[in-house]
């Protein structure tokens, strides 16, 4: 059976004593091993709260990386420097990031194949907007980032160890859920395309999350669905919410 994975992703929130004071508060009250707990700060942040959750259940994620390890990269972050802060994921292919900063496929596989050579679990984003859903062209456009993303990645390394998270553009900071049922409906189809890829066998033991203004009165329905592994929390993960996200039933 796939294990679940909550994963908090703070964008571009608190300052490194607002994070300290955040997790200090809330680490003692997550413990469960039911699930994969991961909580992505902002870069400036990452040592602190490492220090805080080092010897809890609580993994420690990035937000992006570079796929360059070293060089005249001004503002970027090699994959060398998260190892040594403690890193075990990262979030790449975020539609923010895709959006303001141009990130393409290209960019996102690039950055996969990185992670992967110095054991960080890349959290792989992929999603649709409104108009593409509305045009029915959600699931083309799903299927082509899955496979940019996913190509001359290994067997082993798909089934064990990379995370998909569809996170519908359109339900990002705004307040408004997929559906359980539209949430379940593309996660099913994200298998279905590594199944096409790859194996059955490999598409059954990849974890997909899903994204998109996930909280608790909603993360039950959502995470009880057969092919959704987890969540990739946003705005909740800012706030005691996310404690009664990871303790979902």
């Amino acid at each position: 059976m796939r294990k679940k994975i909550i994963a908090g992703n703070w964008k571009m929130n608190y300052t490194i004593n607002e994070a300290y004071d955040f997790v200090s508060s809330i680490k003692d009250l997550i413990n469960t091993n039911e699930v994969d707990v991961v909580i992505c700060p902002n870069h400036v942040a990452l040592e602190r709260v490492y220090d805080l959750i080092e010897g809890t259940n609580i993994k420690l994620g990035a937000q992006n990386v570079y796929f360059e390890d070293k060089g005249a990269y001004t503002g970027e972050t090699s994959v060398n420097m998260l190892v040594s802060a403690g890193v075990k994921y990262c979030i790449i292919g975020h539609s923010e990031r895709r959006k303001y900063f141009n990130e393409t496929d290209e960019m996102v596989n690039k950055k996969a194949k990185k992670l992967l050579e110095k054991s960080i679990i890349p959290i792989i984003c992929v999603g649709e907007t409104l108009e593409q859903r509305e045009k029915n062209e959600h699931f083309d456009f799903v299927s082509t980032q899955v496979k940019g993303a996913l190509k001359e990645i290994s067997e082993n390394d798909v089934s064990n160890n990379i995370v998909i998270a569809y996170e519908p553009i359109w339900a990002i900071g705004t307040g408004v859920s997929a559906t359980a049922s539209q949430a379940e409906e593309m996660c099913k189809f994200i298998r279905d395309e590594v199944a096409k890829l790859y194996s059955q066998e490999i598409a059954q033991n990849i974890r997909i999350q899903y994204g998109g203004s996930v909280k608790p009165s909603t993360a039950s329905e959502i995470l009880n669905k057969e092919d959704i592994d987890g969540a990739l929390v946003g705005g909740a993960s800012l706030t005691n919410d996310f404690v009664a996200i990871v303790h979902y039933e």
